[in-house]
């Protein structure tokens, strides 16, 4: 409930204040300053201000070899994850729209394939005689399964975000900001962004062959599917995703988006005409998620292929379904992981620890992912937390924090252990690997080794930053709709967070067994604001309930009730005062 050892740090705000123009709140101005941006030009979120499309290598190259194929059979590959199926889902649609004659696609089931184009699966999509493979979101380190493709006569392009290794596979054509060389403006690209530009450079090349069918849409149609995608995938909002980000989100308020995404909108209650990007991160993202975690992600990528309303809603549902199975494995899960944090900080030691990782024989593969998260958050550590994949082998999710890239800590332990992990893959943040069961006690030592390095080497802090202190004035509805209105907000451009000391008017409320709901009143104790903690109440160790004056890490939301607007601090963090 209260974190009274967290330390708060306010980001630095360069004197430069920026030329945004008069009309720009003076808070909104500030917290941009701080995230880099300096004129009203860096403001301009507009199509025009993308990468262009042959910036990105392989993408012309990729254009004629599918360009080749528009009368075979292609099959596209993608991943279990929403970045995946979007991915998919995109590559599908525009495809088909370019007058393609045969396209299809394979999403592995992660419990049987696991992750990327494996020798097994393309041993299934061999069966349905694709004369070229198509990977999205994945096929980097797919070296066995693009041999194996191209030996039985299939062509193979890849398209894919996730860093590299020292080799790259031997496909036809290899699509990757991040692979040495290729130069992009923008290396967080998500698999879906990939899989944008890809579309994009096929459909200017077929315009300039004349074989472009005459009601093809344009690319940018499909931008919902790629501002979902990158939002799911927590990539960082530099200027070109930001465009990205921003374009798709407004295609989703105006109605021009795949119903699928309409339905899951409305699903999880969220109105489409006011959408932000971090209702597609907190409310889409995890339902969409939920069959590839629980199930088979076929169901997501259908939802976001079809067409018929109905269909989509009815998908929509069945997603629902699936992401309420998912919060009910995943709270049972975090019980036994903050169990372990708890031991952790209480034993020899614990916090002390650079790198975590934590086990359970009855945890669920496919939301490992979310618990090592939940408990990074906690520990503001890197974390892997692991689940049987079978009697023998361990599959691991990890999670990191700023400034520890967690991929090229695996690839450090992999270097130094060889023989250790059995793969491993994955971008800065996050990162997948498999290892045999009896080798966990070795990977944790070597984990905690290998993050301690990277610490040691970059700049790490334990801090949570926030935007400063707002004014009386300040917390008022007109700055949360300006703030809410100034996104996209996401990684590497967070929404503001504010601190600030309060006093509590009167005891808070529990609510739903988990939440806190209390009356705030500022420095002066002037004005009186509505107060929320999500998920704050740990159940299993009830706590006394604060009282008098706090410090709270908050963001300026709203809360809507009987169609009235209002203001709503959600509380981040409490701590005593």
């Amino acid at each position: 409930m209260m974190t009274p050892m967290l330390k708060i740090q306010r980001r630095e705000v360069p004197a430069d204040a920026g030329e945004f123009g008069a009309e720009l709140h003076p808070v909104l101005r500030r917290v941009y300053v701080a995230r880099g941006l300096r004129t009203r030009a860096e403001l301009d979120l507009s199509l025009e201000r993308l990468a262009p499309v042959g910036s990105l290598g392989g993408a012309v190259a990729a254009a004629q070899l599918l360009a080749r194929h528009a009368g075979r059979r292609v099959l596209i590959v993608g991943d279990f994850d929403a970045d995946g199926a979007t991915s998919t889902a995109l590559m599908v649609r525009a495809l088909r729209s370019c007058g393609f004659a045969a396209v299809d696609f394979l999403v592995p089931n992660r419990f049987e394939y696991g992750y990327g184009l494996t020798p097994e699966i393309v041993a299934v999509a061999a069966q349905r005689a694709p004369s070229l493979i198509v990977t999205v979101d994945n096929g980097i380190g797919s070296h066995a399964g693009v041999a194996a493709a191209r030996a039985r006569g299939i062509e193979v392009l890849i398209t894919d975000h996730h860093l590299p290794g020292a080799d790259l596979p031997d496909a036809n054509v290899i699509v990757n900001p991040n692979v040495p060389g290729n130069g992009f403006a923008s290396g967080a690209l998500a698999g879906v962004g990939v899989a944008f530009y890809v579309c994009a450079a096929l459909r200017r090349l077929l315009a300039q062959q004349h074989r472009l069918p005459s009601d093809a849409p344009p690319t940018a149609a499909w931008l919902d599917l790629v501002a979902l995608g990158t939002v799911a995938d927590v990539a960082p909002l530099d200027a070109n995703n930001r465009v990205l980000v921003a374009q798709g989100v407004a295609r989703i308020r105006a109605g021009r988006c795949v119903p699928g995404i309409a339905a899951l909108l409305a699903v999880a209650r969220r109105a489409r005409a006011e959408v932000v990007a971090t209702d597609l991160g907190f409310a889409v993202a995890p339902r969409l998620n939920a069959a590839g975690r629980l199930s088979d992600m076929s169901v997501g990528i259908r939802c976001l292929l079809t067409d018929d309303a109905a269909e989509a809603a009815a998908l929509a549902t069945q997603l629902d379904a699936l992401n309420a199975q998912r919060r009910e494995i995943e709270a049972d899960m975090q019980l036994t992981a903050l169990a372990a944090v708890r031991a952790l900080r209480t034993g020899a030691g614990g916090t002390r620890r650079a790198g975590v990782c934590l086990f359970d024989a009855g945890w669920h593969q496919g939301v490992v992912g979310l618990v090592a998260g939940r408990v990074k958050e906690q520990l503001r550590r890197p974390v892997v937390a692991f689940a049987l994949a079978d009697e023998r082998t361990l599959r691991g999710s990890a999670r990191s924090v700023p400034g520890v890239h967690v991929r090229d800590v695996l690839e450090a332990v992999a270097t130094r252990e060889p023989g250790l992990l059995e793969k491993f893959g994955g971008h800065a943040m996050a990162a997948g690997l498999t290892l045999a069961r009896d080798q966990l006690d070795r990977f944790a030592r070597a984990f905690d080794v290998e993050v301690a390095r990277a610490m040691a080497a970059g700049a790490v802090s334990d801090a949570i930053e926030t935007d400063g202190e707002l004014s009386d004035a300040d917390i008022a509805l007109p700055l949360a709709e300006a703030l809410r209105a100034g996104g996209p907000w996401g990684a590497a451009f967070p929404e503001p967070l504010f601190d600030g000391e309060f006093e509590l008017r009167g005891p808070p409320r529990v609510l739903a067994g988990r939440h806190l709901k209390f009356q705030v009143a500022a420095r002066e104790g002037r004005g009186g604001f509505e107060a929320i903690a999500f998920n704050s109440v740990d159940p299993e160790r009830p706590e006394p309930m604060p009282r008098g004056r706090v410090r709270m890490v908050y963001r300026l939301g709203t809360n809507e009730y009987q169609g009235e607007r209002r203001l709503q601090l959600v509380v981040e963090h409490l701590l005593p005062a």
